[in-house]
C-alpha cells in the first residue's frame, strides 16, 4: 500500500505526521471492511443447500454492521486530514490479499471459508489496535469497537462449524477452498458411513456321517407314519 500524503492539518493534539501514520493504518482497515462486505454479499447470493435459509439470512446483518465499520473508518480518515479512498480499483490495487475463492456451494461450506475471511481481518484488526493505541486512542477505540462486532460475527460462523466437543470442521486448513471443503457435509457424512459388514463365512459343508443320520431320522419317520 502507498503511504498517504502528509495532511495539512489533522485533530488537535496529534502532530500531522502522526495524523498520517494514522490515515496509513485506517487506509488498509477501511479497503479491508470494503472487501468482506462486498464477500459477505457474494456469499450471500451463492449459498446452496438444507441450510440456505438462515445462512442467507445471518449474513445481511453481518454486511449491514460491516459497512457502517468501513464508514466509520473512512469518516475517522477525513477528520484526521486525510482522503479516504472508496473506489474498487483503488481496493484491488492497494489491498494485501487474494479475492474470496469460492463460488456456488453449499452453505456449511461457505462459512468454513468465511471463518478463515475473518480470522485474517480480525489478526489485523488487532494489530492496527495495537499501532494506534501508540499514536491516537480515539482511533484505538474505533478499531476496538469493530472488533467486538466482528469477532461476534464470527462466533455466529464458527457455531455451525463447531461439533459437540468443541473441534470445528474446518480445523487445520490454510486456503479458502481446504476450509470449505473440511466444513463440507458431504465429507462430514462420509466421516459418519460406517464400514461395510463384511460377508459371512459359508456355513461348512455336510459330512457324511451327518447326511447319514438326517437320512436315518426322516426313513424311520417314514416307517412309523400311518
Amino acid at each position: 500500500m502507498s503511504p498517504a500524503r502528509t495532511p495539512r492539518y489533522t485533530v488537535p493534539g496529534l502532530g500531522v505526521d502522526q495524523g498520517r501514520q494514522v490515515i496509513d493504518l485506517l487506509t488498509l482497515r477501511l479497503h479491508a471492511l470494503n472487501d468482506l462486505s462486498l464477500t459477505l454479499k457474494h456469499i450471500h447470493w451463492n449459498v446452496v443447500g438444507p441450510h440456505f435459509i438462515a445462512v442467507h439470512e445471518m449474513l445481511d446483518p453481518q454486511t449491514a454492521a460491516v459497512r457502517e465499520m468501513a464508514d466509520a473508518a473512512a469518516e475517522r480518515i477525513s477528520a484526521l486530514g486525510g482522503e479516504p479512498q472508496g473506489t474498487p480499483g483503488v481496493l484491488v490495487k492497494e489491498r494485501t490479499w487474494e479475492d474470496y475463492s469460492v463460488g456456488r456451494a453449499d452453505a456449511i461450506a461457505h462459512l468454513g471459508a468465511l471463518d478463515l475471511v475473518y480470522t485474517g481481518i480480525i489478526e489485523d484488526h488487532r494489530a492496527a489496535v495495537a499501532k494506534a493505541g501508540e499514536l491516537d486512542p480515539v482511533t484505538e477505540d474505533l478499531l476496538i469497537e469493530h472488533l467486538r462486532g466482528l469477532e461476534q460475527f464470527q462466533w455466529f460462523v464458527r457455531a455451525h462449524l463447531e461439533s459437540s466437543s468443541g473441534t470445528l470442521s474446518n480445523a487445520g486448513a490454510d486456503t479458502e477452498e481446504k476450509a470449505a471443503a473440511a466444513a463440507s457435509p458431504k465429507r462430514a457424512a462420509a466421516q459418519r458411513t460406517p464400514a461395510k459388514k463384511t460377508a459371512r463365512p459359508a456355513p461348512a459343508k455336510k459330512t457324511v456321517a451327518t447326511a447319514a443320520k438326517k437320512t436315518a431320522k426322516k426313513t424311520a419317520s417314514k416307517r412309523t407314519t400311518r
